[in-house]
């Protein structure tokens, strides 16, 4: 019995091991099959024609909007400013004429854009919240629609063809996305009524600068955006989305460099324009003009830039000539303009990566507006004091005091200085 337990043991044993040598050999092969299937697939996958990534993949979607409450403190509804909100005052005539402020959205941008090409971009900018002066809003209006053509590979030479922004003035320039006062002054805003017009403009800046234009605005230094350290350009004159008016372009040149000193960065700058302005319903009947098609319109403006790290500093001047109208003379005659602004302002950062930001303006202006009635004659000297508050990128909300005396005449409006206050709101969201 003892011999044959003995047996038992060892054949057992044998069959164990037999077994144990039989699943190692089978899983050895499982895996050399497994890894000729891989190598298999992998040549087939590096074999295939790889798929062009076609120009819409490549679109991008963003925008911004900006609601306005302009009714809960006013002094005066007379004080107005047409080209700078339709729901701030009213132009209306008579002693007890009240403005219908109420809740106004100013702004509702969505911009299209994208790289359909390694040396050609596109972009294109509706606002959903154009309001003509007929007092009815919310009108689709097209504010940019061009491509932008690079000569080389970093992009640094490129021509931007369709309309867009004229460049002339940072804060023209500038974005109200990213503007801290919610409306442009006066004196360089009056050159070019919504900043845009249709033309071509050859832009340079060096690769490392069109990074720090576009640092200056994701780091919250409300930069002008990249329009280039050198700009030449020629277009209709007319304003935007109107048809050219005299076949007589103008011509418009900017330089623009922005300063790295110590932890500061500045950013200086010069820009002109010259062209022949022709007016069109703008002019009423009885007032006078020697020359409609072909009236002089030039001006010359200078730049001064301190980025908030952590204040800051934003000033403009210029200067030149254009139509304006004269009371006295019931016409309207070119005659030399000038005015500016300085705008202080502080950088705060506060925890949870919110932005305060506590601002004063003040902005001085002698001269006509072509593109209103009349070539509107101004005479303005504005105070501002506000505070933008950022809790996060996707949201602002801006409060600014407004302390105005502003004259502003045509043929019906004539002796018209109106003074006062006004306390001014709005919230902005960005996506």
């Amino acid at each position: 019995m003892k011999k044959i337990l003995i047996a038992f043991f060892i054949v057992s044993t044998g069959v164990l091991q037999a077994q144990e040598i039989n699943r190692n050999e089978i899983s050895r092969e499982v895996a050399r099959i497994m890894d000729s299937i891989n190598k298999v697939k992998a040549a087939e996958e590096k074999a295939k024609p790889k798929k062009e990534s076609q120009w819409y993949d490549k679109i991008s979607l963003r925008g911004y909007a900006q609601v306005r409450y302009n009714g809960l403190i006013s002094t005066n509804d007379k004080v107005s400013c047409d080209q700078c909100d339709k729901s701030w005052g009213t132009t209306a005539t008579g002693d007890d004429v009240k403005s219908n402020n109420g809740f106004f959205i100013r702004r509702a941008r969505i911009v299209f854009s994208g790289q359909i090409h390694p040396n050609l971009s596109f972009y294109i900018q509706p606002d959903l919240a154009s309001s003509p002066s007929t007092g009815v809003n919310n009108f689709l209006q097209l504010r940019d629609a061009y491509f932008d053509l690079s000569f080389d590979a970093k992009k640094e030479f490129r021509v931007r063809i369709g309309q867009s922004k004229v460049p002339f003035g940072f804060e023209n320039m500038q974005s109200s996305q990213n503007r801290l006062t919610l409306d442009r002054n006066d004196a360089l805003n009056s050159a070019i009524a919504n900043e845009r017009d249709l033309g071509a403009f050859f832009y340079w800046a060096p690769s490392k600068i069109r990074e720090r234009f576009a640092m200056l605005i994701k780091d919250g230094y409300k930069g002008s955006g990249d329009y280039g350290v050198f700009a030449f350009g020629a277009y209709n004159g007319q304003t935007a989305s109107k048809t050219e008016g005299n076949r007589n372009l103008h011509v418009v040149t900017r330089v623009s460099y922005p300063f790295i000193i110590g932890n500061q960065i500045i950013e200086p700058g010069l820009q002109a324009y010259t062209g022949k302005w022709a007016f069109g319903s703008e002019i009423s009947s009885g007032v006078s003009v020697k020359d409609k098609q072909y009236t002089i319109d030039q001006r010359v403006a200078a730049s001064f830039v301190l980025y908030p790290k952590p204040f800051g500093v934003q000033a403009e001047y210029n200067i030149g000539k254009g139509p304006r109208y004269n009371k006295l003379t019931n016409s309207v005659e070119v005659s030399n303009l000038e005015g500016g602004y300085i705008t202080l302002n502080y950088k705060w950062d506060l925890p949870k990566n919110q932005l305060l930001y506590p601002f004063a303006k003040f902005q001085y202006y002698d001269g006509g507006k072509k593109f209103e009635k009349d070539a509107r004659s101004y005479t303005v000297r504005d105070y501002e004091l506000g505070l933008e508050w950022q809790p996060y990128k996707a949201f602002e909300l801006t409060a600014t005091w407004v302390i105005a005396d502003r004259t502003f005449e045509d043929s019906v409006l004539k002796n018209n200085r109106q003074q006062g206050n006004l306390l001014r709101l709005q919230a902005q969201f960005n996506f």
